[in-house]
Order: structure tokens, then sequence, then C-alpha cells
């Protein structure tokens, strides 16, 4: 979890989110309603918000009334055992490197960038969201902490259906959310599309102080202090087309084409204090830092689904390529005082064209066969190129002149290739063991070259990652599973450039090209009771662990991001979901764990710990058949993020819906952080740095939206789309 973006610049230690694989989405009935037929007599039951599964934890969406007209930031934000900082930065049991896809697909983004997409995607277009802590090999085995899956609405009917809804939200400055969806379908044709836009203002107000101690003592003897006043206003444009083709019974091939667009502006003002041993003001800095950002995504699918026998045997395959544009341009201008806001010398200029261009191609092929009457096989091959061109051109305004900044411009060429094979076998063992195996092998193949310093490295490693799970069914109302698997975090494509981004004058970093994969083991155990209430306990073991690195130099501290520490985790959490009486339904998770992270950075060793726990609940109450009630509660205790300590924080949350028109439309009022609390602040202290930020944002919300949902046609049999082939490539763009 980042705590705010720009800190990559400031010497916070920080875990980037990696990207994994997951399997085919089954497509679900568009609203949070059930449907059976019993002897003719159709029964309708309201789907729980929350589903405990053996291998997974599943969030119907539509089932908070709260989770109407936000984003999907938002949602995922009051899921179980996930925890989302101001700045939208995840982590799963506190635990960050969390894989998140949609439909099975890769988000295509990672840390700020992940966040800006998942803030752009209204959850109008999500129907679930699935939680896995520790998935099988099928799955790519990148995203150290588990898998996120967001499931969008498939509409299941013949002829012509769909759903449009708007939100206005308003904090300190509104916001806006628009969302399409429909499905058409004749005979053997079936054509879906999710069309969405999202306007986004926020604000983010932040203060740093930084004391610079003298070697290893606690003589210090120059002192930062740091204001930025942050304001990012975003618009998001969503478009996802596709179409299934029923050749045959027994054939069905596949197309998708989705558009993501995001452009907007950063106005970051900053004011930097510098004062000497004796805490004297010295000087001071006025920084306007102003960041225009358009990001563009293009990706296409096509697959194919072949059943091989009446048993069920079925071959599918997936070819993707995907093309993402980044173009930022960045303005600097620096104004220079003495200790009494004179002008204390010239005004200094930095512009920047930062434009990064990335391509990836992948292929993958699976075969599945049932074994026995519940038993099944699967196996599978997939290869993937990613291509990064990222030109980073730096000039300087000194006195009207425009000079190319040599020293800080880079262009940068990476080129990766990853193979990889997978083996799972999954059967019962007798009446109630069942157990699963896997067996993941990849093969990684990294290439690096800086043009200006004519600089190279290449990267070549073959790894296993096998999986392992146990289930005991004692009886009918209790269960129990134990699960192993190991997974990798590969460094993401940004931290490996060594060119500069900044912050500010006296701040920036860069990437490190040297750095390793990190390795994660993670083993549960876990036991539910009557499918409401589940026991987990957790353990896992990093290695290798990235974090950013300060680099005091003078005035300007950089970072850079090493391998520098191991981390272990004990948890234990307990997940309780179930209706209290016929109008009251609880939704409570608790989650108690304790982080150790040990090794070296220059010139000092790290040795912390620190116990957590995190509280997150939400209370259902049916006031009537078509209005419903909902508070929402989190609480998070002080916890470790690398070498910083994170101090408490709660908030609360609390909303109304109301059925209208034939239960065909629905009006949602809700307020988020009502006592406006969910403000982080944070101290570290090592090498000969200490450290102090608070931060505040835009988090308290109150939202008013209305969705409407039209058919005409009959329900019919779910569609099994692909999950495309790019799912870790893609996790890693952005990072």
């Amino acid at each position: 979890m980042k705590l705010y973006t720009g800190l990559l610049a400031i010497g916070m230690s920080i875990f980037t989110c990696v990207s994994a694989q997951t399997t085919a989405p089954k497509p679900v009935a568009t609203d949070s309603v059930r449907t059976a037929t019993l002897k003719g007599v159709t029964v309708e039951s309201k789907r729980p918000l929350i589903e405990q599964r053996a291998d997974r934890t599943i969030v119907n969406v539509d089932a908070s009334i709260s989770n109407v007209g936000v984003t999907a930031l938002e949602v995922l934000e009051k899921s179980p055992g996930v925890t989302v900082d101001s700045e939208g930065n995840i982590s799963l049991k506190g635990k960050s490197g969390v894989l998140i896809l949609v439909d099975g697909r890769p988000t295509q983004l990672s840390g700020a960038d992940l966040a800006n997409l998942l803030k752009g995607m209204p959850s109008g277009q999500m129907d679930q969201v699935e939680i896995m802590t520790n998935p099988p090999a099928r799955f790519d085995a990148a995203g150290g902490a588990g898998v996120i899956n967001i499931k969008t609405k498939k509409l299941l009917k013949v002829g012509f259906n769909g759903s449009a809804g708007i939100t206005y939200l308003q904090g300190r400055y509104p916001k806006t959310s628009e969302t399409f969806n429909f499905n058409y379908r004749e005979g053997k044709v079936n054509w879906f599309a999710n069309l969405s836009h999202n306007y986004q203002k926020r604000f983010s107000d932040l203060s740093i102080r930084r004391n610079i101690r003298t070697g290893n003592s606690d003589e210090i003897s120059q002192v930062f202090s740091q204001e930025t006043n942050r304001i990012v206003e975003m618009n998001g444009y969503n478009a996802k087309v596709g179409v299934d083709f029923f050749a045959t019974k027994k054939s069905t091939f596949g197309a998708t084409i989705s558009i993501t667009d995001r452009n907007g502006k950063g106005h970051n003002p900053n004011r930097t204090e510098i004062a000497g041993a004796d805490k004297v003001l010295q000087s001071i800095t006025n920084a306007r830092v102003e960041n225009d950002i358009d990001w563009t995504g293009l990706n296409a699918n096509l697959n194919f689904r072949r059943v091989l026998d009446k048993k069920g045997a079925e071959l599918t395959a997936d070819l993707d390529a995907a093309s993402f544009r980044t173009k930022t341009d960045l303005f600097m201008s620096n104004a220079y005082l003495d200790a009494n806001g004179n002008s204390a010398g010239h005004t200094d200029t930095l512009v920047g064209d930062l434009p990064q261009d990335i391509n990836v191609y992948s292929a993958r092929v699976d075969y599945f066969k049932p074994v026995g009457k519940k038993g099944k096989f699967e196996a599978g091959v997939k290869t993937s190129i990613v291509n990064t061109d990222n030109d980073a051109r730096y000039d300087s305004i000194l006195y009207g002149a425009v000079v190319p900044d040599l020293n800080r411009s880079n262009h940068f060429f990476y080129e990766e290739n990853i193979n990889a094979a997978f083996v799972n076998l999954e059967r019962p063992l007798g009446k109630k063991f069942s157990a699963q195996l896997g067996l993941r092998l990849e093969n990684t193949n990294a290439r690096g070259r800086q043009k200006s310093t004519g600089e190279n490295f290449d990267r070549h490693y073959t790894q296993l990652f096998p999986t392992a799970y146990v289930q005991y069914a004692a009886d009918a109302k209790n269960t129990l599973n134990i699960n192993y698997g190991r997974r990798i975090r590969r460094p993401a494509y940004g931290n490996l450039n060594p060119f500069i981004r900044f912050l500010d004058r006296y701040t920036f970093s860069r990437g490190n090209p040297n750095l390793k994969p990190s390795i994660s083991d993670n083993i549960e155990l876990s036991h539910t009771w009557k499918n409401s209430i589940t026991t987990t306990l957790n353990y896992t073991f990093t290695d290798d662990v990235v974090q950013e690195i300060i680099r005091q130099n003078g005035n300007e501290a950089s970072n850079i991001p090493e391998n520098v520490a191991s981390y272990r985790q004990f948890g234990i959490s307990v997940a309780a979901n179930m209706p209290l009486t016929k109008w009251w339904t609880n939704n409570t998770n608790l989650n108690l764990f304790n982080d150790d992270y040990s090794g070296t950075v220059p010139g000092a060793a790290i040795d912390l710990q620190a116990t957590s726990f995190i509280f997150n609940t939400t209370q259902q109450f049916k006031l009537t058949k078509t209005f419903l009630a909902e508070l929402t509660g989190f609480y998070r205790n002080g916890w470790l993020e690398g070498v910083l300590r994170v101090k408490s924080i709660w908030h609360l949350g609390a909303g109304l819906s109301k059925q209208v028109w034939n239960k065909k439309g629905t009006i949602r009022l809700s307020v988020r952080d009502i006592f406006w609390t969910q403000k982080l602040k944070a101290r570290s202290r090592y090498g000969n740095v200490d450290l102090a930020m608070n931060q505040v944002s835009d988090t308290r919300i109150v939202s008013l939206g209305f969705n409407y949902s039209f058919s005409k046609g009959k329900k019919i049999s779910p569609v099994k789309r692909s999950a495309g082939s790019m799912n870790e490539e893609q996790g890693r763009i952005g990072q």
C-alpha cells in the first residue's frame, strides 16, 4: 500500500501491486436476485452480500446500498480483508502485492494508474468481487498477496436488454458517474457492451517533515518541512464491446475489444522550508508543479472454446494484443526566498515531455478433463512478449533560455518474454476429503537498454510454483481447509527504468535495473461453520522485498528501489456473514496479524515488528420490501508499512435505498466517512533520516444515484467467456 503517490520520491518504504491470472469468468445475472423454479413455481431469493467458498470470498456488489453510484475502488474498500488507503493503494489482509483483474483479465495498470482506473469504473458495471488469497496453479504466479477479480455484469436474455445509471457525488468538489450496459442475442450471435464516463476532482493535503541527523547520532544537522496541496481533475471514458458466435453446440468463437481513455490535470503547489542545526529558518522554496496526463489503452482478444466429448472435456485458446500510451507533460517552477520571504535570486523552471509506449502480446491454450465423478484435470501453456519504450526529455529554462537537460533526460527500452506451463489435478479422497495439487513452471527472459549511456542488462531465470489444497468436510456444518502456494512479484516495468521522476526541487526518485523478483510462500488453515463463520490462520514469508531507499545528498533527497528486506506475517481472521433477524443482516470481518521486516539499508539495519488489527463491518436493515438501510464501519490500529509506522484510522458510512417502478428502478443515497476521520499520520526512523507525515484527502462524500434496468426477452444459459491470456504482463504497467 502506498500512502501517497508522490512519496516515491521521499524515501518511504512502499510496495507495488502486481498482476496474475484467473480462470475464465462465468457470467451471472445482472441483479442481486437468484431465481429458481420449483414444480412450476418461480421463487426469488436475494443474494447475500458475502459468500464464502472453499477457495475464495465473493462479494455481490448490488446487495449493498452504499455500493451503488460509487467507484470500483470504493467497493473494494468495503470488501472483506481489503484495505484501500486515501490514494487508492490496495492491500489484502495487511499485505501489498495484490493482483487486480477485471473479468479475469489484468487491470492493465498498478500503483497510481491502477487507482485512477478503478476510480473511473462505476460500480454500476460490477456484479461480483472475487477475493482469493492463494490461487491455484492455473493462475499466473504473480501477486504475492493474492488475487482480486472484478466480474462485470452480463445480461442473460434473448433479445435486447440493458441497464443505465447516473450518480452525483459531492465532497469538497463535485463528481459524476454515468454507465450504460446492454446485451443483444439472436440465434447463434450474442453482442454485449459496457460504456461509462467518470468525472473526478479530488484534493489531498500533505505535510512532511524530514530531520537529517549527523551520522547515527541524535544530533540534527538540517530540517526540511514541506507542504503540498494537491488537486487532481480527471475524466475517464471506458468502452468494451464483444461478440460470441455459437458455431455449433460444441464450438464457440469470441472477440472482445476494450478502449480506455483517461485525461486530466494535476496541480501540486509545494512549499519547502529549510532550517539548520539550530532549527532557525534559512531559506524557502515555493514550487509550482503541474502535470497534464493523457492515458489511452487498446486491448483486443480472440478466443475459442471446443467441447471434446460428452463427459465435458474441453479445449480453450486465447490470443491477446494490447497497446498503451501515456503522455505526461511536466512543468515545475521554483522560486527561491530568504528567511524573510524576500527573493533570493532567480526562478528556475524545468519542463518535461515524458511519453511511454507499452505493447503486450500473449497466447494461451488450456485443456480441461473431468476425472471420475467429481475430479478434474487441467493443463495449459502460455507465452507472452512485452516491449516498453520510455523517452524522458527534460529542458531547463533559466533567464528565459531553454537548455536541454541531458543529465536528467533518458531513453530506456525494455523487452520481456515469459513462457509458462502448468498441470493441476483435483479429486475427492473418500466421502469427506478432497484434494487439489498443482505445479506451474515459468521461464523469464528480460533485456533492458539505456540509449543515452549504452548500458544493457539481461535476466534469465526459470522457477517452479507448487500449490496444494486439502479439504475435510467433517459434517454438514463444519469444513476444514488447508492450502499452500508459492508466488512471485516481478519488478514493475517503471522500477527497472533508471530515469528521474520529480516531486519537487529537492525530492525525486529513479528506477533500478538490478532489481530481483520477490518470492512468497503462503500457507493457510481455515474452518467454516454453516457457511456463515470462517476462521483462518495464515503465514507468509517473502524474500528480496523491494523497498524505496532514501539517499540524502546535500539538499536533495533521492530514492532508488532495492531488494533490502525479508518479510514475515502471522495472522488470524474471522469472517461472520449471517442474518441476525428477518430484517437485520450482519457482515463483519476481523483480521489480526503480526508483520516482521528484517534486512539492511545503506548505513542502517531494518528490524521492525508490529501487530495490527483490522475491523470491517456492514450492517443491513430491511425496513420494508422496497426500502433498505445500511451502516458501514472500518477501524485499523497502528501498523507497519515497510520502515513506516502508520497511526490508527477509522471511518463510518450510511446509506438508504428505495426501489421504484415495479423494482426496475433504484434510488440510493449514501454518505462515506461521515465524521471525516480517514486521515493518515505516519513516522519513520532509519539511517540518518527521521520522517513524519500527515495527509488529509477528499474522503467524506455524499452520493445520490439512480439505476434503471430494462429487458425484453427470456433468460438463457450463461455464456462462458474467455478471461484472456495477458494477465500478469498488463498488471505491471504503470507501476
